[in-house]
């Protein structure tokens, strides 16, 4: 296989930004009058297929075959099964390769290991012709936020037509979860011949800098350049795209995105990032970049910016001067101006930069995922280029957020007693939990199970969570990282009391017990009552495998 030619950028990105801001105000295109392709993606009477010097439409086998569902048997009474939720399973066989595939890249350097440098990635995708320039993109960094303003950020992009390449970390339950295109994950078999294509190239560049006493590309930076190539040859109008750890030095800071969203920045990863909260904030304002000397017609870059801590936002505002980018920050520019509790979720009045969008239905609980979609409208805003008096099509944008799923975000995944799963890890988003449980339901009795990663503030969390939960129940959710359970124990029993916490080491067993324990109060049943199954992204993705949720 010969490098791609993919392009680098220039006119054509700078004409496909144009014909994206026509997609504004009252003159924006009737939506229903459009042509798409047949998979629902970028407006044809824009031409803007052609811009990607007919690349052709996303290949069927990109994403899972819908055949295989039939090779692994159906529950029809498991929530999330085939049969209930239409997702589509790889076969048996193309899984066992992906292991295999798995296996080899998991001889690398993980995603906790990282070195400050672009080297590797950038020599990378040089030699397979930059796809990552092929298309215009939106950069997210931050703490906590990222995964769901990435996702609503993408379903809003797919209800203004726009063909969308996403690029979430880390997955759930399966890695092909973090390449997705129109909104679906990649199939395994897509994945699988990605890495082989590439193969030889990562080679070439982990032979290049051995030689120079380096070490070999790292697992994250062959997942990046693997996403980059899929995205080129979909191909996508946009990439949506959520970094790992940092910024300055993330993998995926090859791209030159016209928008940087910076989301909630708190403690987290301070062995890597840095043991202070400005020190932090400066790694992750490495995505904010100037924009392209080399444009035909050069854009303005713009940041969009979430509530932060006083010392966060000094950082990252120095960084939007050096870069002289637009900025727009939250409870400035824009905003949630109203939240009411509703069936599923909550109904949202939102302050954009181009005016009030009433009436969004957003289904997912919690003021902070308010707060997330108030910033993914902003970015999506800033993309099309909206401004006052220049409001995005608010029926497209109600849709887009009716649509929006954000897997292991306080994910209801049984009734009776209410199983919740969120992947909250750290004490900002415990505290996000937390509220979210005390604003918006009513439990009588409410147990967690808990499974945390030994390199947590697992003190700092279990606090933050202490005054919503009668009983917590300790588990090691089963990675090699996991915090053990003895230890847990040792450092729940001083903050929720000998009588309210219990060990249960095996995940399954733990949910069973926290199950037996919110029905159950002196041997008599009780009504409202709830289990919420968190601590640890690791946790979730392994409680969605037990409840039956497929990976999306």
């Amino acid at each position: 296989m010969s490098p791609r030619e993919y392009g680098h950028g220039s006119a054509d990105d700078e004409d496909a930004d144009e014909l994206d801001r026509d997609h504004l105000g009252d003159d924006a295109l009737d939506r229903d009058e459009i042509a798409v392709d047949p998979l629902g993606s970028a407006p044809l009477p824009t031409d803007l297929g052609s811009l990607l010097a007919g690349r052709g439409g996303a290949p069927d086998e990109l994403y899972a075959d819908d055949e295989s569902a039939d090779d692994e048997p159906v529950d029809d009474d498991v929530p999330g099964s085939a049969s209930s939720s239409g997702v589509a399973h790889d076969d048996a066989a193309t899984l066992a390769e992906l292991a295999e595939v798995e296996a080899e890249l998991d001889t690398r350097w993980p995603e906790t290991k990282i070195e400050p440098s672009l080297t590797r990635i950038s020599a990378l995708m040089d030699l397979l012709g930059s796809p990552q320039h092929s298309y215009p993109a939106i950069h997210i960094a931050g703490t906590n936020g990222k995964t769901s303003v990435t996702r609503m950020i993408d379903a809003l992009l797919i209800a203004l037509h726009r063909r969308t390449g996403r690029i979430t970390s880390p997955h759930l339950q399966r890695v092909t979860e973090r390449i997705s295109v129109d909104g679906r994950p990649i199939g395994a078999r897509t994945y699988i011949d990605t890495y082989r294509e590439l193969e030889p190239y990562i080679t070439m560049i982990d032979d290049s800098s051995t030689a120079a006493g380096g070490p070999r590309m790292s697992k994250f930076e062959v997942l990046i350049a693997m996403s980059y190539a899929v995205f080129a040859e979909a191909p996508v109008d946009v990439a949506v795209v959520e970094t790992g750890m940092g910024g300055r030095w993330d993998a995926t800071n090859v791209i030159d995105a016209t928008v940087a969203v910076i989301t909630p920045i708190a403690m987290d990863h301070a062995d890597y990032l840095g043991d202070t909260l400005s020190a932090i904030a400066s790694e992750k304002a490495g995505i904010i970049k100037k924009g392209s000397a080399d444009e035909l017609v050069p854009v303005d870059p713009v940041t969009v910016i979430a509530t932060q801590e006083p010392e966060v936002m000094d950082v990252l505002l120095r960084q939007t001067v050096e870069a002289e980018t637009i900025v727009a920050r939250q409870n400035s520019e824009f905003a949630v101006l109203e939240s009411v509790i509703a069936v599923g979720g909550q109904m949202l009045r939102l302050q954009g930069l181009g005016g009030v969008y009433d009436e969004v239905y957003l289904p997912l609980h919690g003021a902070h995922q308010a707060a997330n979609a108030a910033l993914a409208l902003a970015a999506v805003e800033a993309f099309f280029g909206a401004g006052a008096d220049r409001q995005l099509d608010i029926e497209a944008v109600r849709e887009g957020f009716s649509s929006v799923a954000s897997p292991g975000r306080l994910e209801r995944v049984r009734g009776a007693p209410t199983v919740f799963i969120d992947a909250a890890h750290n004490p900002h988003g415990a505290t996000a939990l937390a509220q979210a449980l005390a604003e918006e339901f009513d439990f009588r009795r409410l147990v967690g199970v808990i499974g945390m990663l030994g390199d947590k503030d697992a003190e700092g969390f279990l606090e933050a969570v202490e005054p919503v939960f009668d009983t917590v129940v300790l588990t090691n959710n089963g990675s090699p990282r996991a915090l053990e359970t003895e230890r847990l124990a040792e450092i729940a029993l001083p903050i929720f009391g000998e009588d309210r916490v219990v060990l249960q080491p095996f995940l399954p067993d733990a949910v069973e017990t926290a199950i037996g324990l919110a029905e159950e109060s002196d041997g008599e049943p009780v009504s409202g009552a709830g289990v919420v199954i968190t601590g640890s992204v690791v946790t979730a993705g392994a409680a969605r495998t037990l409840f039956g949720k497929e990976p999306t």
